[in-house]
């Protein structure tokens, strides 16, 4: 169909324009689409087999939907993607407010219109872009800014008594007819709002006041939610939540590559940084798992819940840490260290919430707590697990330790300071002192390059100090890692050390 040379209802009527409702629409190019075997929402990532499906049935069902999860569960996104279902174009009543079909108007002001001219009827074509309309509910919200008032200056402009249909002035909803209209955390809607929707559901009509409107609008409507919010702000009042065909719960990414692909996706690194710092697979998998940490942490408030942005914003925390780094020493290109990972930490504390016990606790200590305990996870899959040649048993053949030669060097009195703003090759020196260190390196990783084994061995530091092997403490500027009974008995004040903030059960 050539929209172009559609202009009035006459050629409309003419060209064979069939009217479809928004559901029917999206229904139909849902349908080609699974038939084509095309992705129906690119970019989402871990779904694939739970909320996407569930998503698809309840299109075909023409059901509207409400998307419930924690925070950082990509419910939005899901129903922006769905504007993409929709036909590229529809006909509207020219100057319509509530974008009327030219074949079934229902406002006053389309079917005046129409009767006035008829066939020469003007017509406009809008595109599917701006068939979307999106409200986040807060406590604030009326039923005027959803559904529309009494205007009265538009009454005093055009010279009309208030019983006149043409002094309303409509809402956000009635303004999205014939599209898709999104409501994020409809609990936090007041109850009384909530009941104003409920009709719309129900028979498409909306009541303003005191005017007998019927108009039966045409929209898909999309519902998120938070499971906390039931308790804390408010609940989907119980009309309202029958009317809602179908729920669909979401959930946070299941496995550490379903995370890594979302941050991967969606940090905004720029190009003079992917030039500049490398990240390695286990710098990002450390990233991740603090996510994952946090998520079964009893610091954490599980029913807030922790958003995906929290490692996407640490990831790009890292990039930076390492970037400006390299800046001050004036290097052209670097990696991201583990001690780099310190600079995550706002990050961090900027999206948990925590709950009574992690406010004792303090923001920072629990986000360190976090980091720990993903390196603690992490090193398991890198190395054997120290706890495993603690618990061997008398008589048991006896496996070789491999981290003694290094947890020895401590037991010397021996320490290593690794500065925050050292230069990568001066910290390849000071990781080589460490007796054992090296050689662990090369026995389990052969074939791993300069900079590979520097930073394996750096995380031996770190894995072996979360497994209280050794010592490790935070102070200003650097990183210090001791023999752990020594710095018991030498504890400094206001340190982060993981031998002084934490006993061995706070990593298991």
């Amino acid at each position: 169909m050539n929209i172009e040379k559609i202009k009035t209802l006459g050629e409309l009527k003419k060209s064979g324009y069939v009217r479809k409702t928004v559901k029917e629409e999206i229904r139909e190019n849902l349908i080609k689409r699974l038939q084509n075997k095309e992705t129906t929402f690119p970019g989402i990532v871990g779904y694939e087999d739970s909320v996407i499906p569930d998503t698809e049935r309840a299109l075909l069902s023409r059901h509207n939907i409400l998307f419930l999860g924690l925070r950082g569960q990509a419910k939005t996104r899901m129903a922006r993607q769905m504007v993409s279902l929709l036909d590229e174009y529809i006909p509207v009543v020219a100057g319509s407010e509530v974008n009327d079909d030219p074949l079934h108007p229902i406002s006053k002001f389309a079917k005046d219109l129409i009767a006035e001219k008829g066939e020469a009827t003007p017509i406009n074509w809008l595109h599917r872009d701006e068939r979307y309309g999106e409200k986040l509910a807060t406590p604030d919200v009326s039923v005027a800014d959803l559904i529309g008032d009494i205007d009265p200056i538009k009454a005093a402009n055009l010279r009309l008594n208030f019983a006149d249909e043409r002094v309303i002035h409509f809402g956000i909803i009635p303004k999205s007819n014939r599209g898709i209209f999104v409501i994020n955390e409809i609990p936090d809607l007041q109850a009384r709002i909530q009941v104003s929707l409920f009709n719309i559901l129900e028979e498409g009509d909306i009541q303003i006041r005191g005017f007998k409107l019927r108009m039966p609008l045409d929209i898909l409507f999309v519902f998120t939610a938070n499971p906390e919010d039931y308790t804390n702000r408010g609940a989907i009042v119980t009309p309202l939540k029958d009317r809602i065909e179908s729920q669909i719960l979401t959930h946070y990414p299941k496995n550490i590559d379903q995370a890594l692909a979302i941050t991967e996706q969606e940090a905004d690194v720029l190009e003079d940084q992917k030039a500049k710092v490398k990240v390695s697979d286990l710098v990002k998998r450390l990233i991740e798992q603090v996510a994952f940490e946090a998520r079964s942490s009893e610091f954490v408030d599980k029913k807030s819940g922790v958003s995906a942005r929290l490692t996407i914003a640490a990831f790009e925390n890292a990039i930076s840490a390492a970037e400006r780094r390299a800046i001050i020493n004036k290097e052209k290109e670097t990696q991201v260290w583990m001690s780099d990972l310190v600079g995550i930490i706002p990050s961090i504390t900027g999206k948990i919430e925590l709950v009574y016990e992690g406010e004792q606790e303090g923001p920072y200590q629990v986000a360190f707590n976090l980091l720990e305990k993903s390196f603690r996870a992490q090193f398991v899959n890198y190395f054997p697990n120290p706890e495993q040649l603690k618990k061997r048993k008398a008589g048991e053949a006896k496996e070789e330790n491999p981290f003694k030669p290094i947890t020895n060097w401590f037991d010397k009195g021996n320490q290593l300071n690794l500065f925050f703003n050292t230069k990568d090759d001066d910290k390849i020196q000071h990781l080589y002192k460490v007796d054992g260190l090296h050689a662990l390196i090369k026995k389990y990783f052969k074939h791993a390059n300069e900079k590979e084994t520097a930073l394996l061995m750096e995380f031996v530091l770190h894995g072996l100090a979360s497994y209280s092997m050794i010592s490790k403490k935070i102070v200003e500027g650097k990183i210090e890692f001791k023999d752990l009974i020594g710095s018991m008995v030498n504890l400094g004040s206001g340190t982060y050390s993981t031998d002084q903030d934490f006993d061995n059960d706070d990593f298991s």
